[in-house]
């Protein structure tokens, strides 16, 4: 087990605070290996292993429709002393209730309390208020390209060589791990996505023209990086010959994101500091799902690498946002907090931290300049690597390795 130190050092920031630590993304993507990676780190800090509840409720040992009141029941059976637990439940959405389980073992037992899960069940707008104010949201992704060069350093290929195959191959740990041939891996890939879309999707809402679905699907991935209406994907499927409300885009774009498969951005105001509820971009959980899907094209490399950036400044802690500063647009415009950057994708290549405008050499200092001493600073190094010229592959290794 290759441990990911990122997510470790997350969860031990957020260790015997008194809220559910909620891991959620794409299926595959490393939420059961990072609490395999939790529990040997508990057991190495000394915790008693009779004290490390860990539980997989996709297990066959588990019964089918299990109750919350069950699931409750079998976790207070298994704790025999007022000391503290610590417990680690994988795919908890299989559970119905499962939250009012929880929150009863959070309010009532000495418990941390850890939990996974892949679809909507686990995003916000579907908790129910059992856990409101009582929970932190961990989103999970496929493996950053840090990530990939570690489960890679015995491989024996530079990283540059490493790079070129992470942006061929995706991120998804399972495929990182073994030493598959292109094909190969878009076959592991394809079967992940086809897992999502039958039991996260087409099942919980009875989707019943998949093959207008799936072109649906195919538009979107077809155009990641690329601003689109629900109103251009029903004229589209017109032209098609094919009949499709918006409300139908609406929802097949909502099921998709609760699935963890595409990542909303949405449209940032400079100048008015609003968000934008007009021409967003979507994201895919991980680039491998376009080329099993389409096959591979070097033409469509420009765009995949946006999408990669886009993750990265998640990883990193930022809301990103694609920016509208009057009538000029910026790629990225990513915001945490007391800091604000802005990155381009240029016709030099991708620059880590740049304040730029897409297509454009030139940095912008209004976009850091409200951002204080820090911005500042941030908008002094977007000068002085722009200036530096940056290819497009020392840009990604410098980004993804500071």
């Amino acid at each position: 087990m290759i441990v990911r130190p990122y997510y470790l050092d997350i969860l031990k920031t957020y260790r015997d605070v008194p809220l559910v630590k909620i891991l959620a993304g794409i299926r595959r993507c490393g939420k059961s290996t990072i609490l395999d990676m939790l529990k040997d780190d508990l057991l190495g800090s000394g915790i008693a292993a009779d004290h490390v509840i860990h539980l997989r409720y996709t297990s066959e040992e588990l019964d089918d429709g299990m109750t919350a009141k069950q699931m409750y029941r079998d976790i207070k059976e298994k704790m025999t002393d007022g000391e503290r637990y610590y417990l680690l439940l994988d795919e908890v959405q299989e559970v119905d209730g499962w939250e009012k389980a929880v929150n009863s073992l959070l309010e009532d037992s000495n418990t941390d309390i850890y939990v996974t899960g892949s679809n909507s069940k686990l995003m916000s707008s579907e908790i129910s208020t059992y856990l409101t104010g009582r929970y932190i949201s961990i989103p999970v992704f496929t493996l950053s390209f840090a990530e990939y060069l570690e489960f890679k350093k015995d491989s024996g290929r530079t990283p540059k060589e490493l790079l070129n195959e992470y942006i061929r191959m995706g991120g998804f740990p399972i495929v990182a791990l073994g030493n598959f041939d292109e094909r190969s891996s878009y076959q592991i890939v394809e079967g992940i996505y086809n897992s999502v879309i039958t039991s996260d999707i087409t099942k919980r809402h009875n989707i019943t023209n998949f093959d207008l679905f799936n072109r649906v699907v195919k538009y979107v991935v077809e155009n990641v990086g690329k601003t689109f209406s629900a109103n251009a994907i029903v004229k589209f499927m017109k032209g098609e010959g094919r009949s499709l409300s918006v409300e139908a885009v609406y929802n097949y774009l909502e099921w998709l994101e609760k699935a963890f498969v595409i990542y909303r951005c949405q449209r940032y105001d400079m100048q008015g500091k609003t968000v934008l509820k007009t021409q967003e971009k979507f994201y895919l959980a991980d680039a491998s799902l376009k080329y099993c899907m389409m096959g591979f094209n070097p033409k469509s490399v420009a765009a995949m690498l946006e999408n990669i950036v886009y993750f990265e400044l998640r990883r990193k802690g930022y809301d990103v946002y694609i920016g509208k500063n009057a009538t000029k647009e910026i790629d990225f415009v990513a915001v945490r907090r007391d800091l604000c950057a802005g990155m381009p994708q240029s016709a030099g290549g991708i620059r880590p931290g740049g304040c730029q405008l897409a297509g454009d050499q030139r940095p912008l200092p209004e976009i850091c300049s409200n951002a204080g001493r820090t911005g500042r600073r941030q908008h002094q190094r977007c000068q002085d690597r722009a200036s530096g010229g940056f290819s497009a592959e020392q840009g990604l290794l410098n980004a993804f390795c500071i």
